[in-house]
């Protein structure tokens, strides 16, 4: 069987599993230069795939004109038009399905995401926990580009591309001599989160050294916490409201090093080929979710028989009293840093 020229790629969210797709796929049109891909996700994730070519963007609205069974029909008549022969569901939820059954009955071959829950599962559990490395989440999106035929390789490693800064920002990069360092302080859930009276430790004694500090985040309270530590402390830049994600984008490029929570900051920075210091709680890089390309070594954490007790961070994880995340000490955190910069 040909392989296929034209694939539809689905992943409708989360910001950082969106970033994670664009990474994988900025090395699969490298490997296969003659494939056009067309990429549904939603709008706001556009600007992950604007720097890779042959790859087109589908805008996704799962609250406008593609929401419920009748959205999903409407955005399948959509793609419909495209003259893909083939699908690529890197989500595997209710939508995505719906989707890839309603395309597969139009004639594309479809081949859809191995979430390994049962590993996961085995993973997470508090008792008779299996604590060992799982398969990679960008090799699972990888599998479904070779159950499609490809013999695709991922190389798991930072491709830095300098982008030019937006306007705004030239100001805050004009100091040569200074090293740039982007901090994603924030996540989703609050168990996946850095106490932030710690990591303003972190940016003080920072601030002392020869060093820019970028903050990203997004929200008002974000902003709002942002703004305070730029006040406070010389050479810390509030990013939060300032920029657009592309812009943001162009920012990260830019730096030398990246801090960041088990969250989107990290999978952005290896989008852009930036290396990054992450800090992890209640989850774990075992189960797949480190940055593409990042390091092993370059995470932060304190081992606990009851880590990782979920995938997504949503669940406290008591540790003897104390939450995961806050077992993790501000000195180990300044001294990764500086042993790096």
């Amino acid at each position: 069987m040909a392989l296929p020229s034209k694939i539809i790629v689905t992943r409708f969210s989360a910001m950082g599993d969106v970033a994670m797709v664009a990474s994988v796929l900025k090395e699969f049109v490298k490997q296969f230069p003659s494939v056009s891909i067309i990429m549904v996700s939603r709008p706001l994730f556009k600007a992950f795939f604007e720097n890779i070519p042959n790859v087109q963007f589908h805008a996704f609205y799962p609250k406008d004109k593609h929401k419920g069974l009748k959205g999903i029909l409407a955005l399948k008549k959509e793609l419909a038009l495209e003259g893909a022969d083939a699908l690529a569901d890197l989500h595997f939820n209710l939508r995505s399905r719906i989707l890839a059954f309603l395309l597969k009955r139009s004639g594309l071959q479809v081949k859809q995401l191995d979430k390994g829950r049962a590993e996961k599962k085995m993973l997470t559990r508090l008792k008779n926990k299996v604590l060992t490395p799982l398969k990679p989440t960008v090799e699972r999106y990888a599998d479904v580009f070779r159950q499609l035929g490809f013999q695709f390789v991922l190389q798991h490693k930072l491709e830095p591309k300098k982008l030019p800064l937006p306007n705004l920002a030239h100001a805050l990069f004009s100091d040569d001599g200074s090293k740039k360092i982007g901090i994603a302080p924030f996540a989703q859930h609050p168990y996946k989160v850095f106490p932030l009276a710690k990591m303003q430790e972190v940016i003080a004694n920072l601030s002392q050294e020869n060093v820019d500090i970028f903050i990203f985040g997004g929200g008002k309270t974000e902003q709002d916490q942002a703004q305070k530590w730029q006040a406070l402390y010389p050479n810390v830049h509030n990013t939060i409201g300032r920029f657009t994600l592309k812009e943001e984008l162009a920012l990260i490029a830019n730096l030398d090093l990246m801090i960041s929570m088990d969250s989107s900051g990290m999978h952005m920075a290896s989008l852009m080929g930036v290396r990054c210091v992450s800090i992890w709680g209640a989850t774990h890089p075992f189960a797949g979710f480190l940055g593409h390309g990042q390091s092993l070594d370059d995470c932060i954490q304190v081992a606990h028989p009851n880590r990782p007790n979920s995938i997504y961070g949503n669940k406290a994880c008591n540790c003897d009293g104390i939450e995961a995340i806050d077992l993790v000490t501000p000195e180990m955190i300044i001294n990764k840093i500086k042993q790096i910069i």
